[in-house]
């Protein structure tokens, strides 16, 4: 999609600290409800949001406030895009065990991924595991 398409485009860099990624998305979520997405989407980006935000804040830096999040976003009326990249030494997410698999139910871990993967159209990490880019595109008879 070219720039040009975008309605909304905002670029944010914040420390590793509890809570510091809110004011951001309070702002992306006013900006897709300005551009008229329904509260199901809104619901689902709002999920994807919090979980790439604060596991680059807790899991990725360590909650080490030395170290930036920095994060950058698009939104149109059909689309909505994010990067989060944090300083941490990333992962690999085809290590993240299922966790909806019946021996890791009772595990914590994986659950952010499994939410941001369900409600995104596409998720994508970079090579080092410290960057995750996602997208969401709404079908044309949602859009208003």
């Amino acid at each position: 999609m070219s720039e040009k398409a975008w309605s909304w485009i905002d670029h944010t860099t914040f420390p590793s600290r509890r809570g510091a990624h809110e004011p951001f998305m309070r702002q992306v979520l006013a900006q897709l409800t300005a551009l008229g997405w329904s509260n199901s989407d809104l619901f689902g980006i709002e999920m994807a949001l919090e979980e790439s935000l604060t596991n680059a804040i807790r899991h990725g830096n360590r909650l080490d406030e030395s170290k930036q999040v920095v994060a950058e976003c698009k939104a149109a009326p059909d689309r909505f895009w994010l990067r989060v990249e944090d300083q941490g030494p990333g992962f690999k997410p085809q290590h993240v065990p299922d966790c909806t698999a019946d021996e890791n139910l009772q595990c914590c871990g994986g659950r952010g991924l499994a939410l941001i993967k369900a409600y995104m159209t596409r998720v994508d990490y970079n090579d080092c595991g410290n960057c995750v880019t996602m997208e969401k595109v709404r079908a044309a008879a949602e859009a208003p």
